[in-house]
């Protein structure tokens, strides 16, 4: 493995939490949007993560191809919407609500986006930290040198 493999990982996980954050951030900022242009409530999303081969960047020994072929990048390989029915709410003062005085609100538990925005966070930060470290070990190997 050589040494911006551990970074061209780190990077592509940084990527994919950061399409996860900005997930969160969409379902907590319309957790009370009751109109969207498709009609009704918003509908929560979420990001599928697949791991997928690393994309090899030509290498001077085929050995290291070798290994790098066994190393995992993560990739968001598509948005899904949540497929839960929308929380009815009783307001018969809202324009949205139904003739029995409900109104459709998103599927969005924002206790649940909190969690997931935490564990976003703490995975960004642990892959910053291998990003670090693998900076760190490709400084010492130029140091070698001197």
């Amino acid at each position: 493995m050589d040494l911006f493999t551990a970074m061209q990982t780190s990077s592509s996980a940084l990527t994919a939490e950061r399409t996860r954050m900005n997930l969160v951030s969409s379902n907590l900022a319309n957790a009370n949007t009751t109109r969207t242009p498709e009609g009704g409530p918003y509908k929560r999303k979420d990001a599928v993560f697949t791991a997928t081969p690393l994309k090899q960047q030509g290498g001077f020994d085929a050995s290291l191809d070798r290994a790098n072929s066994m190393v995992q990048q993560v990739e968001v390989s598509r948005i899904v919407e949540d497929k839960s029915p929308p929380r009815l709410q009783y307001d018969p003062t809202n324009p949205d609500a139904n003739a029995q005085g409900y109104v459709a609100m998103p599927n969005v538990n924002v206790v649940e986006e909190m969690a997931d925005m935490i564990n976003a966070t703490r995975a960004y930060e642990a892959n910053v930290t291998a990003a670090q470290a693998a900076k760190n070990m490709a400084l010492k190997t130029l140091e070698i040198g001197r």
